[in-house]
């Protein structure tokens, strides 16, 4: 059987040229295109020497594919897809531009006005865990942002039971790799090593995309999220600590109750563990994978719910061919078997 022809706009950044080491070894498709702006006319090789089997010439415009992933910047990616989407080509967006329902969001969390916004209703959020039947209907896949990702999976089984106050703090931990390859004072090697930075205390822009799917997944919840990153100093990986006040005060049957609430959520999915210890960033380095761990404080009943993810993989191009695979008909596991890689 032929393979699909899929191609990345944008191999240069992270999540492009993650994105080209995990669909090498995936069985059922094959990397045809790759485009990028700053090295058109370059072999991929060259640009990227651990990609020393992928014979490509990077080009300035994307060649004939069946499915495109695109990893460019915010605005940039939607004005990258709209003909995408005018020709009946499936798209994987891994920015942000068609993450958001609302398109007056755009202008205020992302300082631009949508170019598309007759696409926002047909775009399906990316977390097959919660839209798997969608996305398998869609042609157009809003791949989660990273903080989202971790963010949404540790609070899912709690707020869809209806077992959640509307107050919730989101506490997390990301390496400078989630800032993406752009050169910037604050991941020069001198200012990120040896340090820990709260950053966007007034607002991050996943923000609206965690409240968004939030309420979403509990009709009339109307969650109030503080939500706090940080960048440590670690090429990737992010832990997220999520802090809920179960509703009424406290939980009834507590951490044996929530242990079986999570696990019941997560049976049978193939991406998420829930662990019986709290995880670590080292635990998921290089794999699909999303660990969490439920428990409650026992002085306050608070629910403390922590989950790790590699940011590169399950927070961007992992999820992302996770999203084609169903897209596509194929295993959801496909090209993403991999253990974590250690140490």
């Amino acid at each position: 059987m032929a393979k699909v022809k899929v191609g990345i706009i944008n191999v240069t950044g992270y999540a492009g040229v993650e994105l080209a080491r995990l669909l090498h070894g995936h069985p059922q498709v094959k990397l045809v295109s790759v485009t990028g702006r700053s090295a058109a006319g370059q072999k991929l090789a060259k640009v990227f020497p651990h990609l020393v089997d992928l014979d490509l010439n990077i080009e300035a415009d994307l060649g004939d594919v069946d499915l495109a992933f695109c990893a460019m910047p915010h605005k940039a990616s939607a004005e990258a897809i709209l003909p995408l989407a005018e020709r009946g080509v499936k798209v994987v967006d891994i920015s942000a531009d068609f993450r958001l329902k609302d398109a007056a969001k755009y202008p205020q969390w992302y300082d631009f006005q949508h170019p598309g916004p007759h696409l926002l209703s047909k775009a399906v959020y990316g977390l097959p865990e919660i839209y798997r039947d969608e996305i398998a209907k869609a042609n157009l896949v809003a791949n989660p942002g990273c903080y989202p990702t971790g963010a949404l999976l540790a609070l899912a089984p709690i707020v869809k039971a209806g077992l959640a106050s509307p107050d919730i703090i989101v506490d997390s931990k990301s390496g400078v790799s989630g800032a993406g390859r752009t050169l910037t004072l604050s991941t020069h090697f001198a200012e990120a090593v040896d340090n820990v930075r709260a950053y966007s205390l007034e607002g991050h822009r996943h923000l609206p995309e965690i409240v968004q799917e939030l309420e979403g997944l509990k009709p009339g919840f109307k969650p109030m999220v503080t939500f706090l990153p940080h960048v440590v100093p670690m090429a990737r990986g992010i832990l997220s600590s999520c802090y809920v006040q179960p509703d009424g005060g406290k939980l009834a049957g507590g951490k044996a109750k929530l242990q079986s609430l999570y696990c019941d959520f997560y049976k049978g999915e193939p991406f998420v563990r829930v662990v019986d210890s709290p995880p670590e960033t080292k635990h998921t380095w290089g794999s699909n994978f999303c660990l969490v761990y439920p428990t409650v404080e026992p002085r306050t009943g608070k629910v403390i719910v922590i989950s790790c993810i590699d940011n590169m993989v399950k927070g961007a191009a992992g999820q992302a061919i996770q999203n084609m695979n169903i897209m596509l008909g194929f295993p959801e596991t496909a090209g993403l078997e991999a253990l974590p890689v250690y140490p």
